[in-house]
């Protein structure tokens, strides 16, 4: 995952997004040899030479200036997530809040795991910097991944090859919970562009460099988003799920970061009170095991 690779290929992938008549650009007529506007046209447009914005494409922008950065933002009408990881691309040292110095092993507080346990009837999880589950409740287990193995005083369990759970691992690879998603597309979508986001903030980081490896290698599905180069915040959602044991259910999830442990999330999931998906979710509960 080299990072000039990566600023081109958003560059390039936003720049096939844009027509020329949306810009405000006359028509040519005839067939063009690219979608979306041009290199020449986008520097025209963002006030700056051809050859300088070529450079920039092929990552040789080693000072791009705030000034030229908000002007491409502004033509290719960037969203603010899309500007926030534009920058991270273009100059990750001057992005706040990137860390400065390599990440250590990551660690799960006591109290962030005690506090998914005492939230009881609501399905909630605690996700790693990379999308490994740290730790999940009885509930999110049994909602998610009821097929795979859980044990309450061993969290987070690993799988056959020794490693965490990874809920993008799983989305792509694991066939028993895509089932669960009644859009499994959507939500692959939405996965990649959570990985795109996390890449543009922790580049070069040897854990994200092999899972991204792993499932361009694995998944064709996974391999044709990446490449889309999506990127956009993905706190809340509301989907339609199709558990095995309850039926359709719709849950909406939020993901809560947590300041204090870098790039670690909870994710909440819940239903409307008084709706069938809020039945199928008490449901869900009483079929839990007892406690040992």
């Amino acid at each position: 995952m080299e990072r000039t690779t990566d600023l081109g290929e958003f560059l390039r992938t936003r720049r096939a997004r844009r027509s020329p008549q949306e810009a405000g650009l006359p028509g040519h007529g005839g067939r063009r040899r690219v979608p979306g506007l041009r290199r020449e046209e986008l520097a025209q447009l963002a006030g700056i030479s051809p050859g300088y914005y070529t450079r920039l494409e092929q990552g040789a922008g080693v000072n791009v200036s705030d000034a030229v950065l908000d002007a491409l933002a502004r033509v290719l009408r960037l969203a603010d997530t899309e500007r926030t990881h534009l920058y991270a691309l273009a100059r990750p040292a001057r992005t706040k809040g990137l860390p400065e110095r390599p990440l250590g092993p990551e660690r799960l507080r006591p109290s962030a795991r005690a506090m998914i346990e005492a939230l009881g009837e609501v399905p909630a999880l605690v996700l790693g910097r990379f999308t490994d589950v740290l730790a999940w409740n009885r509930l999110a287990h049994a909602l998610l991944a009821g097929h795979l193995p859980y044990e309450a005083t061993e969290l987070p369990y690993e799988d056959v090859a020794g490693r965490r759970p990874n809920i993008a691992r799983m989305m792509f690879l694991d066939p028993d919970y895509r089932a669960l998603f009644a859009d499994p597309q959507a939500k692959g979508r939405d996965t990649v562009a959570d990985l795109r986001r996390i890449a543009g903030r922790r580049p070069g980081a040897a854990e994200l460099t092999g899972l991204i490896a792993e499932l361009t290698r694995e998944s064709a599905e996974f391999a044709a988003e990446w490449a889309a180069h999506p990127v956009r915040t993905c706190a809340t959602h509301t989907r339609d799920y199709r558990h095995p044991l309850v039926g359709p259910l719709t849950l909406a999830d939020e993901l809560l970061t947590m300041p204090d442990d870098a790039g670690q999330r909870v994710a909440i999931f819940h239903a409307e009170p008084g709706t069938p998906s809020a039945d199928a979710l008490r449901r869900l509960s009483g079929a839990l095991p007892p406690r040992r």
